[in-house]
């Protein structure tokens, strides 16, 4: 296992165009850039697929420069005590501005309208009686007084909520997993339907936020059509694998789904009738790129420099605050008595413990102990290797 010192220079590599004010980050005499490195400190990606790749023993990190991980193989690097980030809630407005416009244009029949004109092209004098007599095909509906139900109410979901009542429309909200911090910014006049089966009965319009999991795989299906108002709009800005494609075709097809919104297209999709394919465009902006590369290259700056872990994937989520003692971090199994030993190893050398803190996640956990007195730089090896050879240990790291 490698030590890590203040002077040390750290390698970053990157996988993809990262935004420059995000690397900027990176501008301090201890960093460099390097993207022919094989064996480097922290890589910050987008959505480069890492699952073949092989590395040195130097990295410690994975910064998702986006919410999705599903590019990197996350069990592997946590087995090597490798932590993983995301930079959630960095793009949610760009998700939230998509969602609201495709919101708006579907009801108004924006996106038929605009193809429909363009195959008036060479037609001169004769388009604007045209367009008079052609435009009733694509009367649309307004969304003022219709029910949006939103799943999920994390970072994007939240948002979407709040602005769509700005637009009077009436919310329903369904997320049973909803944060503390979420609720406080979730507006009272957003309904909490107790099921999704509640949320489906009165929605007008679906809109989903929720990650793709073994349980979410599906979820919208032939059975779960058949609980919503017919004729129901579905916006689907988080992942293609939410919605049951077979069953979603033949729901468009008979009418019991309106239109589907998706950004996620495929063969199946493009061959959907009333399906609106777009090319993955919800965090496609300029600020959406530059807000998650600058909150990627911030984790890990401050891990790599202080051990402190926010939004991993992976690791649970542990900080101290950070006074320039010497800090010990161990990566480890979630078993009796690890504490216990890695004080241990302290003690052996004489070293008095001024904070710490143990935070678990499932299998693993992670200690954080600053250490009192001064400690003599040839002892970092040998203390590091003593703490290595408990049993349970992943990786450890003296900053």
């Amino acid at each position: 296992m490698s030590t890590l010192t203040q002077d040390k220079l750290n390698t970053i590599k990157t996988l993809n165009n990262i935004a420059d004010r995000g690397l900027d980050v990176f501008e301090k005499v201890n960093y460099t850039i390097d993207n022919d490195s094989e064996n480097p400190d922290a890589i910050v990606v987008r959505s480069y697929n890492m699952h073949d790749m092989e590395f040195g023993k130097n990295l410690k990190a994975i910064a998702r420069a986006g919410a999705g991980v599903n590019n990197i193989p996350v069990e592997d690097y946590t087995e090597r005590g490798i932590v993983v980030f995301n930079t959630p809630g960095a793009n949610a407005n760009a998700v939230k501005e998509i969602v609201l416009t495709s919101l708006m244009a579907l009801s108004r029949n924006l996106f038929s309208g605009v193809s429909w004109a363009r195959t008036l092209k060479g037609k001169g004098e004769e388009i604007p009686s045209l367009v008079e007599t052609g435009k009733k095909q694509f009367i649309g509906k307004e969304i003022k007084g219709k029910t949006l139900g939103v799943i999920g109410l994390g970072a994007v979901g939240s948002l979407v909520a709040n602005d769509a009542l700005d637009l009077d429309m009436d919310v329903i909200g369904f997320d049973p997993f909803i944060s503390v911090n979420t609720a406080w910014n979730l507006s009272r006049n957003v309904q909490r339907a107790m099921t999704m089966k509640e949320l489906f009965a009165y929605s007008d319009y679906i809109t989903v936020h929720v990650p793709l999991t073994k349980d979410t795989s599906g979820m919208f299906n032939e059975e779960t059509f058949n609980m919503m108002k017919p004729g129901v709009n579905i916006l689907n800005f988080s992942r293609g694998g939410l919605v049951n494609e077979e069953d979603m075709a033949a729901a468009l097809e008979s009418g019991k789904v309106g239109k589907y919104v998706t950004d996620f297209p495929n063969e199946n999709v493009l061959e959907m009738e009333n399906a609106i394919p777009l090319p993955h465009l919800g965090a496609s902006t300029k600020e959406s790129e530059e807000n998650c590369a600058i909150m990627a290259a911030r984790q890990v700056e401050e891990f790599l420099e202080t051990g402190n872990i926010k939004n991993s994937v992976n690791f649970p989520n542990a900080s101290l605050p950070y006074t320039g003692r010497r800090r010990v971090t161990a990566y480890h199994h979630n078993v009796p008595n690890m504490v216990g030993q890695i004080t241990s190893a302290l003690s052996n050398y004489n070293l008095n413990i001024a904070d710490m803190v143990n935070r678990s996640r499932e299998d693993y956990a992670y200690t954080m102990i600053d250490i009192d007195n001064e400690v003599n730089g040839n002892v970092i090896p040998d203390l590091e290797a003593q703490i290595n050879q408990i049993e349970g240990i992943v990786s450890v790291r003296i900053i």
